[in-house]
């Protein structure tokens, strides 16, 4: 029976190993299960090439004959991922898998196809039977060009990793999966790549391909300043560039009629080796500003030139050379020039933004550049030395609302995502130089940013929404206050204002910083938000950060012995920090150490991980995983009491909370929970 699209030969082709079929014949089952479902799922006739009797283990180098090649001819290829699937040696995987997405790749469709809801998929649709090495799960992404994502059949219980079959019950999985609803969902994928296919041959073929007109339409004002280059001999002037860089996204951004792209997404393309085109297509813009700088002692040169990303012409281009006084107006004027290019008609208001020096004294304003730059690698001795450089330039400078709202916030770094000092002393500095902005501008945007971080931080979550709303309704581009609305709103279980406002932040931030896999986290979509946080690991595969969060999340979709090869990682390299610790504590419970993982929590850590934000209810949560029903009590309570009061994602979602969901405080718990969130300020 040929395809239901002309040219192929079967709408689906199965592949597996013989071995994964013996005994209960569980490949046989699950493709009768398969058929039975997708009759009711299409109104059309879907043909699957199924064989019985594969070509494997005593045909290991078999050349594949002509009616197999025509056989791989199909729309969709489903191989069955087990512990022996990922062999080089095996029939399936050389003769099937690599061949079939080979193939793929060339035909008119292309390996990945873009779905009517515009999300993109796969024509290889992966079906897990068993947890799988990382070893073998890296094999399976280097042949697909990307993160497997697949329909997991697996039955788990501690101890217990196998094929999920019918008459497991859901109740008693850990996965809590049941057999007939993963049927359902392997031809629900099958239908959607199917409709994308019917309807046209998909153009997207790669991520690599992805062009201005992939995306919505380009906002005619739409900018993008690149980092300007340090020309300067010493590699220490970087912070200048980029203090440059920054100060010009600032102006701009005080701009109605223009859409500029916040500086955090900007920077990421830092020394990178895209074409401008690229770029642009990238964030969703029309226009690029690029440029450089060379600081010699008071000499400045600096260069910058404006691109029109659809056509790749110079609209203008620019050199400017000076003393060091003169960076105020040269960085007026390089703006000044964006927007006469542009035909952008400035109101009064913003008019005066631009002729603005948010810090008048020149030697104050270097200072809180170089104070700036040490704020962004986020360790403990770089937090402490940008203080000392911002108390510096208030001594020079005096009251000033910006130096004063920095300085507050950099306290504020000390207390996530892990804390660096004791909370409460950091978060009282925070307060003392929110009070003098307030002093200085009753009506400052900034300064309701900063109230809001310290009160979030104190677990008053309901209170902080309250100031970063305000501070939003001020400033609408207030990157800051989208940016922990959205995340005041997720970790308090109101997922659709939590993308709300990070739909907003969005528009100008493509990368804010926000992994779009910590919404799914928190709606308890934990298997689905592996896709983001294994994306932020890849960029970053030693940061002690992206570690901490990867195997964390791949512990809560219950891929353990992936999540022990992460964190042991962290303990090897960091063994004496927040992330050593923590990585070890939920190590040792993962393995079922328990006295182990208990030795971890001394009273230090303890009293330092209870004033986190996070930390309490994960301690909790793990603590019911090891069946320590009080100690899990108890830091779920102090979790609450901090502000986590996502009541579906405790109530539910959280699978390690299972052990203690029938116990009567839990109960009571939950009443209050439920309460609160019920009640939460929308």
């Amino acid at each position: 029976m040929a395809s239901i699209i002309e040219g192929y030969n079967y709408d689906i082709f199965i592949s597996y190993r013989q071995k994964d079929n013996k005994g209960d014949m569980w490949v046989s089952e699950f493709v009768e299960a398969l058929k039975t479902e997708l009759e009711s799922t299409f109104k059309e006739e879907i043909s699957v090439y199924f064989d019985i009797n594969p070509n494997d283990g005593l045909l290991e180098t078999h050349d594949v004959d002509e009616s197999l090649k025509e056989k791989l001819k199909c729309l969709i290829f489903i191989p069955i991922i087990s512990r022996t699937y990922c062999d080089p040696k095996a029939f399936a995987w050389e003769h099937e898998f690599k061949a079939f997405v080979a193939e793929a790749s060339k035909d008119q469709f292309g390996l990945k196809v873009k779905l009517p809801n515009g999300n993109v998929a796969s024509r290889v649709l992966p079906v897990i039977i068993h947890d799988l090495d990382v070893a073998d799960i890296k094999e399976c992404e280097t042949v697909l060009g990307g993160l497997m994502r697949g329909i997991e059949f697996i039955y788990k219980q501690p101890g217990v990793n196998r094929p999920l079959i019918p008459s497991d019950e859901a109740r008693t999985n850990l996965n809590k999966t049941s057999y007939r609803n993963q049927i359902n969902k392997v031809a629900l994928g099958i239908r959607e790549v199917i409709l994308s296919l019917t309807k046209e041959p998909s153009e997207f073929t790669s991520e690599s391909k992805s062009s201005i007109e992939d995306n919505p339409p380009v906002k005619e004002k739409s900018i993008i300043v690149l980092p300007f280059e340090n020309m300067s001999s010493d590699p220490e002037q970087e912070y200048f560039s980029d203090g440059l860089t920054e100060e010009i996204i600032t102006d701009l951004s005080h701009i109605h009629d223009l859409l500029v792209i916040s500086r955090s997404s900007a920077m990421t393309f830092k020394g990178t080796k895209k074409k401008i085109g690229e770029i642009a297509c990238d964030v969703n813009v029309r226009y690029v500003l690029e440029g450089s700088v060379r600081k010699a002692g008071n000499n400045l040169r600096i260069t910058a030139q404006l691109i029109d990303a659809i056509n790749d012409s110079h609209l203008w281009a620019e050199k400017y050379s000076g003393v060091l006084e003169d960076v105020f107006m040269i960085q007026e004027k390089v703006s000044r020039s964006i927007v006469e290019s542009l035909e952008v008609k400035l109101s009064p208001t913003e008019n005066q933004h631009l002729a603005d020096r948010p810090i008048s004294d020149l030697f104050a304003y270097e200072i809180y550049l170089r104070a700036k730059h040490k704020l962004t690698c986020w360790t403990e001795e770089d937090i402490d030395n940008a203080i000392v450089l911002l108390e510096r330039a208030l001594q020079i400078e005096g009251p000033n609302e910006l130096l004063y709202t920095t300085m507050g916030i950099a306290y504020t770094y000390y207390c996530s995502p892990l804390p660096l000092k004791p909370i409460e002393p950091v978060l009282v500095k925070a307060k003392y130089y929110a009070d003098k902005v307030f002093k200085l501008n009753p009506d400052s945007p900034d300064g309701h940013t900063l109230i809001g971080l310290i009160l979030f931080h104190q677990g008053k979550t309901n209170e902080a929404v309250v100031h970063l709303k305000k501070a939003y309704e001020i400033n609408p581009r207030n990157s800051t206050a989208l940016l922990w609305l959205s995340g005041c709103y997720g970790f308090s279980g109101h997922m659709d204002t939590a993308r709300f406002y990070y739909e907003k932040l969005s528009a100008t931030e493509p990368w804010s910083g926000v992994n779009p896999g910590w919404f799914d986290f928190y709606g308890g979509k934990f298997e689905k938000s592996l896709d983001g946080y294994h994306k932020e690991y890849k960029m970053a595969p030693e940061s002690p950060y992206t570690r901490w969060a990867y195997g964390s999340v791949l512990a809560w979709a219950l891929h353990a012995d992936e999540a022990c090869m992460i964190l042991e990682e962290i303990v090897k390299d960091t063994p004496d920090t927040m992330y050593g610790q923590y990585a070890s504590f939920l190590l040792n419970a993962l393995r079922g150490n328990t006295e182990e993982a208990c030795k971890v929590i001394t009273p230090e850590i303890a009293s330092s991980w209870k004033d986190q934000w996070q930390m309490p209810w994960m301690v909790a949560s793990i603590y019911s995983m090891m069946g320590k029903t009080e100690e899990s009590l108890e830091w779920l309570e102090h979790a609450i009491n901090r502000g986590f009061i996502n009541y579906p994602f405790l109530n539910e979602y959280d699978p390690f909370f299972e052990n203690i969901r029938g116990e009567e405080r839990f109960v009571k718990l939950m009443e209050r929970v439920k309460h609160e969130w019920e009640n939460f300020e929308m």
